[in-house]
């Protein structure tokens, strides 16, 4: 589907354009095209390989998407993917895609699986003609750093249900309650997972475009490209220290699940032990002994009871002392 088809020039738009007038505006010097395409139709990506002579290899990897965020080069153009990520309702993170063909005098945006709209960032580009002056590697630019920006809500709402893991962490709960935990912290980390496995692939890319050999295209561009890297760097650092969070969190959940049940292991034992003293004594007098001493004594009976109550007190004070009770 065909979104949206603009021709734009000097770093102002010229007008909106219908894609079978692309080549008119293309031999113009100091222009280029603008082309933002969604869930595209079998043939929609054909016909714009003819117009601005794409390879095949970018061609087919934005046809099929499900690609890993990289930027490859094909001669003078670029051909970059950019993962984005929605957030449903139920919290869980799914993954869509954008995959962008620049070129000397051409953008060419195609969408696959997400929701999200990028007219902000044509909006964006238009409100700031000295820098679309640039041409394509400027939109580029545009388009990373607003996908990147995207990541930090994200980023955001991961940290402060992390926050919420760890004021919970100690509260006292039974069992059922810190199984649920653990589950929350487990469905956390795998959320940080998927934006940790979008970010770090797409680090290495952009450094591509900020040091070393520059791609020309991205000539005077490379303090921008750079500043996007510096945000994934961010992203990447904080994304590390949530996981190494929750990986101690849930040691000490664990932990805090051992020392519960061995305080129920002491508790059952101290129980024990309160009525093994009066089973004691009551089993040694059920005995079939004729000589068992006090057996005949008028007030053996109640010695007896008293013995075995204040061996059970005696007990009951010291577990109480060492906070086994």
């Amino acid at each position: 589907m065909l979104v949206n088809c603009a021709a734009y020039q000097d770093g102002r738009k010229l007008a909106d354009i219908q894609p079978d007038d692309i080549n008119t505006y293309l031999t113009r010097p100091g222009c280029f095209v603008w082309v933002a395409l969604c869930d595209i139709e079998p043939g929609e990506l054909t016909h714009m390989q003819r117009q601005f002579g794409l390879h095949d290899l970018a061609v087919e990897d934005a046809t099929h998407g499900h690609q890993r965020a990289k930027i490859d080069e094909y001669g003078e153009s670029l051909f970059t993917v950019l993962h984005v990520i929605d957030r449903q309702d139920n919290g869980d993170l799914t993954q869509g895609e954008i995959d962008i063909f620049t070129g000397p005098n051409y953008v060419l945006t195609v969408r696959h699986g997400t929701r999200q709209s990028f007219k902000d960032v044509r909006a964006r580009c238009e409100h700031d003609p000295e820098l679309l002056k640039q041409g394509p590697s400027f939109v580029l630019y545009a388009l990373m750093d607003s996908v990147v920006d995207r990541y930090f809500p994200l980023l955001e709402d991961l940290g402060a249900e992390v926050d919420d893991i760890e004021d919970r962490l100690f509260v006292k709960s039974d069992t059922r309650a810190s199984r649920a935990m653990i589950e929350d912290m487990y469905a956390i980390k795998r959320r940080l997972m998927i934006l940790q496995h979008t970010c770090a692939p797409l680090l290495d890319a952009v450094a591509k475009l900020c040091g070393g050999r520059v791609p020309a295209i991205c000539h005077g561009m490379q303090d921008y490209f750079r500043d996007v890297q510096d945000h994934l760097q961010r992203i990447s650092k904080v994304v590390e220290g949530r996981r190494d969070m929750l990986t101690t969190g849930l040691q000490v959940n664990l932990g805090m699940i051992s020392l519960a049940e061995s305080e129920i292991t002491k508790r059952l034992g101290a129980f024990a032990a309160l009525f093994a003293v009066p089973t004691m004594i009551a089993g040694i007098y059920g005995m079939n002994f004729r000589d068992i001493p006090e057996l005949h004594a008028r007030y053996g009976y109640p010695l007896c009871l008293v013995a075995m109550l204040g061996i059970d007190l005696f007990l009951w004070w010291r577990f109480k002392k060492v906070g086994w009770l």
